[in-house]
């Protein structure tokens, strides 16, 4: 008698049904981000334990020390690192269902690249600091997904084809123009430009938390709700549209969910490579899920942030490394592996 693989959840007429594999992947990502951000808020400078971050929960902080450097420093930044990293891993998913491409992610198809342009003008050209920059940043994401969304419209439909390759191209021009303003702008602005491009979590503080959050909270529900609908235009725009789908609508509300969700990530730590790309195929992969799985890619995303944060808070011979450049590197080996396993499979020389 061989076990079921799925689970059927039903409450007053309504059911769900569970991929068992996935249901478990889900369960242990949670774990480990358990486990992870316990581990954020223990490590600094300060050593704090177990016992003193639930004392400071219930409100019996040991001291006033503790509690500031639990609730001030460590405790947004862990925040803001798992809200980014979920944000992106949900924005990829998203992406990549729309273009039926694991590379169709915002990083690559260049809306974090707009979301850089629009932080760089403003910090540049205009001398802006604070929470002005993350309005800058969203609206350079938001203006370029709005481009690409344009140039790739053809005969009032989007293709997933020219999706990705619009984005690519307008990315390239964005990178080209990125660069050109750190080439040009003051010495000095230009480093504390440089410093944001790098993608970062340091010194992040409330006001980078409630926009991320409240994004990611208001935006969950409706994406998981469009996620079967977009699953079904996975057959063909063409099928899709007999069987009750509005294809354009779907499309166009889905894009925005996940721009507004990458913008918000970028917005909050600068550009951070690969979490995009990478979660959700990692959790499609482990899953052995037919179409992407929008809340295993939500939980790979914040497990691999974390995981890179947590990578760069011990790091042997104060090796000091912003974290955008750590999923770089995990995002390329990663990618390398991807590649590397395609080509074998498909007994290329």
């Amino acid at each position: 008698m061989t076990t079921a693989p799925n689970i059927v959840l039903r409450w007053r007429g309504w059911s769900l049904l569970l991929a068992r594999r996935a249901l478990w992947l889900n369960i242990i990502l949670f774990g480990l981000l358990v486990i992870g951000s316990t581990t954020a808020l223990m490590l600094g400078r300060l050593p704090i334990g177990t016992q003193e971050i639930w004392q400071v929960i219930t409100g019996n902080a040991p001291s006033r020390a503790v509690e500031h450097v639990l609730i001030d420093i460590r405790l947004p930044r862990l925040l803001v690192t798992i809200g980014a990293g979920a944000a992106l891993g949900t924005s990829g998913a998203v992406f990549q269902t729309i273009s039926r491409n694991p590379l169709g992610s915002p990083d690559v198809i260049g809306f974090t690249a707009g979301a850089a342009t629009g932080a760089l003008i403003w910090i540049i050209v205009f001398g802006g600091t604070g929470a002005n920059v993350v309005l800058a940043a969203m609206a350079g994401a938001l203006l370029t997904g709005v481009g690409v969304y344009l140039l790739a419209r053809k005969d009032g439909r989007v293709s997933a084809y020219r999706l990705v390759l619009t984005g690519i191209g307008v990315g390239a021009v964005l990178h080209a123009i990125n660069a050109l303003l750190l080439v040009k702008g003051d010495l000095d602005v230009a480093i504390s430009a440089n410093l944001w491009l790098a993608g970062s979590v340091d010194g992040r503080d409330w006001g980078h938390v409630w926009p991320l959050w409240l994004g990611l909270i208001a935006l969950m529900g409706p994406m998981l709700l469009g996620m079967r609908p977009l699953g079904m235009m996975e057959m063909g725009d063409d099928l899709a549209g007999p069987l009750g789908v509005p294809v354009e609508r779907v499309r166009r509300w889905m894009l925005l969910g996940a721009l507004i969700l990458a913008a918000l990530a970028t917005s909050a730590t600068g550009p951070i490579a690969f979490v995009a790309l990478a979660a959700p195929q990692l959790a499609r992969r482990l899953g052995r899920a037919p179409t992407q799985p929008l809340i295993g890619a939500t939980l790979f995303g914040a497990c691999l942030m974390l995981g890179a944060d947590l990578l760069t808070r011990v790091a042997p011979f104060d090796l000091t490394m912003p974290i955008g450049q750590v999923t770089g590197i995990i995002g390329g080996v990663y990618l390398i592996w991807l590649l590397a396993g395609n080509r074998l499979r498909n007994g290329a020389p």
